[in-house]
């Protein structure tokens, strides 16, 4: 499913009941970027502390933080670009999700997430990983890669990070 923020709201159990009603609603199971990236991050192992990079303002932010939070996560740093409408959360360029990647990575951080499904960086988020060292997980990565498993496809894919590879 092609969304992001909604999946976010009320936390854990708000992204669980939602799921639920969509797919009640379509008569199939569905992937949410939420669940896929709660699930990305466990199967990297033993991670708690991350940084997460948003394309909202602040109110979604906060939903955000939450959901992670509920999940048992640590928001340890999070930049939210403040995009000014849903269309210029297309527009934002590789060179500034990568000066968010730096500003939310630092001492302790164990992943880094980019949430937000109009933000295109499924490629810089596999590079990211590499010359960070450490996890960095792009929502719609996370949910191809959960939408595969969950439905007992092992597909590999290289270019797109860890997850895809390796995972």
């Amino acid at each position: 499913m092609g969304m992001s923020s909604e999946t976010f709201w009320d936390g854990l159990d708000g992204s669980e009941r939602l799921k639920e009603r969509v797919e009640e609603r379509a008569g199939v199971k569905v992937t949410m970027g939420s669940d896929a990236v709660r699930q990305a991050l466990s199967a990297y192992g033993g991670i708690r502390r991350i940084g997460v990079v948003t394309p909202y303002m602040p109110v979604a932010d906060e939903q955000v933080r939450r959901f992670f939070t509920d999940c048992g996560y640590e928001v340890a740093k999070l930049d939210g670009l403040k995009c000014a409408s849903p269309v210029l959360i297309a527009h934002v360029s590789e060179a500034e999700l990568r000066d968010a990647i730096r500003r939310v990575d630092g001492e302790g951080i164990e992943a880094i997430v980019r949430v937000g499904t109009d933000l295109a960086m499924a490629r810089l988020a596999g590079s990211a990983e590499f010359w960070l060292g450490k996890p960095v997980v792009a929502i719609n990565t996370a949910t191809y890669w959960w939408a595969l498993r969950s439905n007992g496809i092992a597909d590999r894919r290289d270019g797109f990070g860890v997850l895809l590879r390796d995972r």
